[in-house]
């Protein structure tokens, strides 16, 4: 697919992530302690009008002594990790494409809980004008696809779903991708500014609810139910706060435990008190289209979330040659792993990298 932008430099970050590790920052003044976390303070970057995991997990009680330092809301998942990466915050998420791309770069992060994925009524919508000429993938040569960024989620089932309908890579270098906020795709879709775009979230059912849009595709179609994205931290921050590291990643699945088994309107009230109350300038208007997490087994991640995107890392030159998914990920500090996990298989507004 061509690119209407540069992605970032992952080359730098990497540089930048190598030259600060040790230096500065919450993380690394943690000294290991046999009780409690050693950091009691996680930088993070927020996403505007939303109600990150985190977040959820804080306002539940869940973190103990650790407080969020919310530093501003980050543009996208390969954007949120990096700044995790060189130190600029102490934790990020990100597809897991972009997580892969970030460690295989040389990135000292590892994976340590999946926190969006899709299912049967919560998936990212690929959508054209309801009366648009574009009827199935080959109409999408030479055609604008809006994305929110580039080398992540949305690129990769784009390829997939075109590779799969039997395009050839010369075809998919014709499909070009726009990257857009994902506030303002719907209006370029309408506009005539793009040709297709991707809507998901409260975005999409917003979209649905308007009329005059028509789904050609979604990523539920293509692969089922599937976890979509990790959350990251650096290597050396769980190397010296454990315990921090562990009670941070238990807090999130509990949050995505406790948001799959509670009555969706106690949800979106919690969520409304949250935006509320933490005065970010933000609208709660979208939360009424929120549903559930739909992240299964309490964020627990496995080797095929990452193998699933294996064919698009080698023929985006990510990866070469076969995949080692271990290399990416730990489930070592999710204390639920091994815990019987309620199936989350509804619908969310949680923001994919």
């Amino acid at each position: 697919m061509k690119l209407q932008l540069p992605l970032l430099s992952v080359a730098a970050a990497v540089v930048l992530a190598l030259t600060v590790s040790g230096c500065g920052g919450s993380a690394d003044a943690g000294q290991a302690s046999q009780a409690g976390p050693e950091v009691k303070e996680l930088r993070y970057q927020g996403w505007a009008n939303q109600v990150t995991f985190p977040e959820l997990a804080a306002d539940l009680g869940y973190l103990g002594d650790i407080k969020l330092n919310w530093v501003g809301n980050t543009t996208s998942g390969p954007q949120d990790i990096q700044s995790a990466a060189t130190n600029q915050t102490d934790f990020g998420g990100a597809f897991t494409g972009a997580v892969t791309k970030l460690i295989e770069a040389g990135a000292p992060v590892k994976g340590v809980i999946n926190y969006y994925g899709a299912d049967a009524k919560n998936f990212s919508g690929y959508y054209v004008k309801a009366d648009s000429d574009i009827k199935g993938p080959r109409d999408l040569i030479g055609k604008k696809i809006a994305v929110n960024t580039l080398g992540a989620h949305h690129e990769a089932v784009i390829n997939t779903y075109l590779t799969k309908n039997g395009l050839s890579q010369d075809d998919i270098k014709q499909v070009q991708l726009v990257p857009l906020p994902p506030n303002d795709t719907e209006e370029a879709i309408r506009r005539g500014q793009v040709d297709a775009g991707t809507l998901g979230g409260v975005l999409q059912d917003r979209a649905i609810e308007a009329g005059g849009l028509r789904s050609l595709f979604n990523d539920y179609e293509l692969f089922g139910t599937f976890a979509g994205g990790q959350i990251v931290l650096r290597n050396d921050f769980i190397e010296k706060n454990p315990n921090t590291t562990r009670e941070f990643t238990t807090a999130i699945a509990k949050a995505l435990k406790w948001a799959t088994e509670t009555p969706r309107e106690e949800v979106i009230a919690r969520f409304t008190k949250i935006i509320e109350n933490r005065g970010r300038n933000e609208s709660t208007a979208n939360l009424k289209y929120w549903k559930s997490p739909g992240v299964p087994d309490n964020g627990v991640i496995k080797d095929e979330d990452f193998t699933r995107w294996e064919a698009w890392l080698n023929s985006s030159g990510i990866v070469k040659g076969n995949l080692t998914p271990s290399k990416y990920y730990t489930n070592d500090f999710n204390d639920l792993a091994k815990q019987p996990a309620a199936s989350a298989t509804a619908s969310s507004g949680t923001t994919k990298g």
